[in-house]
């Protein structure tokens, strides 16, 4: 009920009086990690930061204090945070007292995460078996098909970051979605090709390929979270990126008012389905709120 008043009202400061507030927050609780991913720029094998509870604590505050009603713990891979007898689920219950709607984690289910009292779970598919493999490491992917089976959890989904490497996995990876009763929805994504990373991007027509092909899979009835307008939109990528919505809350405890990817210059090939989702929005396109609120709401 909170949300369903609280979204609205955002939205009308947004989109009518120009007040550029966050409403979710994406919050790294360390860049430690169980996997060594070809196409990832944020964990740390040696040293990595790893937040404390408290620390975390401040940082809800700041974000809740700043609008932002939603949260999505990241890592690394957040199913590792510890600190003394804290654990993940302990952040999520810090997160409702603190204020925030919803609680989300994003996790690459190496790890049995049955259990978890976030409201919603992200899981990250890079395709169907040796695609996801390669990208990921030898047996990731039967790992990940065992911890979503054993989760139990109600609202689960994955998502795909396409690159030049799996684009050929997306309509098996999508048809898999849909047919395992573990899995809510899917969401597409394409590689941001940040430094280092470069060989991964998929061009611009190998893009509006797929994403026509996601498109017609999404007009057939899939259980896919990105919408149409949004979808059409990252074709070329060619729209004002309006990623305010989300603020960013590092590893190191660096806070920004928005994606990394505008310090990192690579917003004119961002991948990042959101940014078509959010420009949609504020733009009143009615498939795209309509899946803000199936999600959201």
């Amino acid at each position: 009920m909170k949300s369903f008043v609280y979204l609205p009202f955002w939205f009308f400061k947004a989109r009518f009086l120009g007040a550029k507030k966050p409403l979710q927050t994406v919050l790294f609780v360390s860049d430690k990690c169980n996997l060594a991913c070809k196409h990832c720029t944020v964990y740390q094998l040696k040293n990595p930061n790893i937040k404390t509870y408290e620390q975390i604590g401040a940082e809800l505050e700041r974000s809740y204090r700043l609008g932002s009603r939603f949260v999505d713990f990241e890592g690394g891979e957040p199913t590792l945070w510890r600190d003394n007898d804290k654990d993940l689920n302990s952040l999520i219950r810090l997160a409702k007292k603190t204020g925030y709607y919803s609680t989300t984690i994003t996790t690459n289910a190496q790890l049995p995460f049955t259990g978890s009292e976030a409201d919603s779970i992200w899981v990250s598919l890079d395709g169907m078996g040796d695609y996801h493999d390669a990208i990921r490491g030898r047996g990731a992917f039967n790992r990940l098909v065992k911890n979503i089976e054993t989760a139990c959890h109600p609202h689960l989904s994955v998502n795909m970051v396409i690159n030049s490497q799996n684009y050929r996995s997306v309509d098996e990876t999508i048809e898999f979605a849909k047919n395992n009763p573990y899995i809510r929805l899917i969401s597409l994504n394409f590689h941001t090709p940040y430094e280092g990373t470069e060989h991964l991007f998929l061009d611009w027509d190998r893009r509006a390929e797929v994403i026509d092909l996601i498109i017609r899979k999404k007009k057939a009835g899939y259980p896919i979270m990105n919408s149409v307008s949004g979808l059409e939109l990252m074709k070329r990528n060619k729209f004002k990126k309006q990623c305010w919505v989300s603020d960013f809350v590092l590893s190191d405890g660096t806070w920004l008012p928005e994606c990394p990817g505008s310090l990192a210059g690579v917003c004119d090939r961002c991948g990042f389905s959101m940014a078509g989702e959010m420009y949609s929005v504020m733009h009143l396109k009615p498939n795209t709120i309509l899946a803000g609120m199936k999600l959201r709401m």
